[in-house]
């Protein structure tokens, strides 16, 4: 399921963007210009894991976003009643890594027709969700879960909440870099350990070296 999913975003993402290039146009070198893109996909030490691995992306944040209470805890927003849910800023070079790509890891790395659960993990602050940061994201966003649906690459619709960025929160220090550093507890190492490999090999030609 996740080749097949992988391999028809990439076919949308060629169709979509390739009016945008223009040919034979040189350009001067220019500073390094970062984006940030905003996604929830279950638990963020998973989220955090795979897309850490990608060529481009630099810098992933785990915290808390699109709920009422202000600079929650940990322990707050998994009793569910915060609103908010764990999530990921993932900040990027888009001459490296486009959104669109961001967009094809995001669809990848997780079941969008899963309802405020991923696995085991259940609870609205699972929810799938693209917070996005501009008219362009959101545009993309939606179009891509239009086309996945109208293509029926899921069995069920996806659910996937496609909402404006508010405030996003910082997790506390000991979730940041959590599987790196946890790697042999046994949620690292029974849940995410086997997710990252299937994210990996879907994606070997866009992993850091």
């Amino acid at each position: 399921m996740n080749k097949t999913i992988f391999f028809l975003i990439a076919a949308f993402i060629a169709g979509f963007s390739i009016s945008a290039q223009a040919k034979n146009i040189i350009h001067p070198p220019k500073t390094k210009k970062l984006d940030t893109a905003t996604f929830a996909t279950g638990c963020f030490w998973c989220t955090e894991a795979k897309f850490k691995e990608l060529r481009g992306v630099e810098k992933v944040t785990s915290g808390f976003i699109g709920g009422h209470v202000a600079n929650p805890s940990y322990e707050q927003v998994c009793t569910g009643t915060t609103g908010h849910a764990e999530a990921c800023n993932i900040v990027y070079d888009p001459a490296v890594i486009s959104y669109d790509e961001l967009l094809e890891a995001f669809f990848v790395a997780h079941d969008p027709t899963q309802l405020n659960r991923q696995g085991n993990d259940v609870g609205t602050q699972y929810r799938s969700a693209i917070f996005f940061h501009n008219t362009e994201q959101k545009e993309k966003a939606n179009y891509y879960i239009r086309k996945l649906n109208q293509e029926k690459v899921y069995k069920s619709d996806i659910v996937t909440q496609v909402t404006p960025y508010t405030i996003f929160y910082k997790a506390e220090n000991y979730h940041q870099n959590y599987y790196s550093l946890n790697g042999s507890q046994p949620y690292c190492k029974y849940v995410i350990q086997p997710e990252l490999e299937k994210f990996k090999q879907v994606f070997k030609d866009k992993l850091k070296k």
